[in-house]
This record gives structure tokens, sequence and C-alpha cells, in this order.
């Protein structure tokens, strides 16, 4: 297996795990419960003609192993808002990124800024996850999974209030995602099957 297929076998290892602690009326009831969501989409966009920052939060990852040792997202969350930064983006991929989702509440309950919960989405179950954990968004990676489970997640996010991140690396998957009208759409000049990066993409 390539490297994305060896982390989308791992989050469906994964998912078994999740949907029993978290069946989805709890889900849905810690979302209606939560008060801290921010507009992720609007606060990228809140000064025109400005570039607006959204910082990675991230300590290992498949190609580099551990990037950070003492590894403290509150602190971590402070520095990026001092520094300017209009969103964050919180891997949250346990076992080839060292993420937790509890990351992302922990940090929301300390600082005011929309976050972006990092992760391989191949379930619309993990939509309902996110967004009971705090996020404001998520990423849909077009290279993991296939455009009608893409189309899934990407409504049930509408659904939720969350803000969908669409990330491709080709210019077929840049087409792919001009469908998605609501989404942001990222670039990534990384191939996540090889993990080679070229910046002329």
């Amino acid at each position: 297996m390539n490297t994305l297929e060896k982390i989308t076998a791992e989050k469906f290892s994964k998912l078994n795990k999740y949907k029993s602690d978290y069946p989805i009326e709890i889900l849905k009831k810690k979302i209606s419960l939560y008060s801290n969501f921010i507009d992720f989409k609007e606060k990228l966009q809140h000064e025109k003609n400005q570039i607006s920052v959204i910082a990675e939060m991230k300590k290992a990852s498949p190609s580099a192993g551990t990037l950070v040792e003492k590894y403290y997202p509150i602190e971590i969350g402070k520095n990026y808002l001092d520094g300017g930064a209009s969103c964050l983006s919180i891997l949250t991929e346990e076992k080839f990124f060292h993420g937790k989702l509890d990351h992302i509440n922990e940090v929301k309950s300390k600082i005011k800024l929309p976050v972006l919960c990092k992760d391989f989405f191949i379930d619309t179950f993990q939509v309902y996850l996110a967004r009971a954990f705090g996020a404001d968004a998520i990423l849909i990676i077009l290279s993991a999974i296939n455009e009608s489970l893409a189309e899934k997640i990407y409504d049930l996010a509408n659904e939720l209030n969350l803000t969908t991140i669409v990330e491709v690396h080709t210019k077929e998957e840049a087409k792919k995602a001009l469908n998605f009208k609501k989404a942001i759409i990222g670039i990534n000049n990384r191939n996540l099957t090889t993990l080679k990066t070229d910046i002329n993409i």
C-alpha cells in the first residue's frame, strides 16, 4: 500500500471504536449544546486584499517523523493568535500525525479562533464527530475518497454549518472541486501517495 492507503486503512480500523464510543445521537446532542462555534470562512475573508493565515498545529508527520517533542496545543495556539493567525488547523489523525480530537476543544476553550479539523475524512460519521469536538471546518481530500462520498461529506458539513476545505493535487481534482460551490479549495504541493513535494503544482 502507498502512504495514503495506509493512513485511510488505519482510519477505517479506528472508526468502529469511535462509533461505539460516540453514537450519532450523543454527538448531535453535544453539537446542540456547544456554544463556541466560529465561522471559519468568514474569518478568512474578514479583511479584503489582506493575506489570511491558517496556522497549522502538527506534532508529527509520516514523511518527517516527530516534529515537536514537547507539544502543547494551547501554548502553540496562543503563539499563533499573538502572531496574527486568522484560523488554526489542528491535525487530529492519531497514528501517523500523533494528533487527538480533544486538542480542538482544548484549544477553543482558551483561544477565540476558528479551527479546522485536519484529518482523513472517509465516513460521514466523522463530520458529526468533528463538529461535536468543536471543529469549525473540515478537510475533504479528493484523492482519498470517491466523488460520491466526497459529496455526501460536503452536504452534511453544510447542514451542520461547517466550512469545508476541498484539497486537490491535480488539475483533474481541481476541476472536480469547482462543483463544491461553498467550499474553499486547497492546493497541496505534496503527492499523498508518494509524499513527494513539487512547488510547481
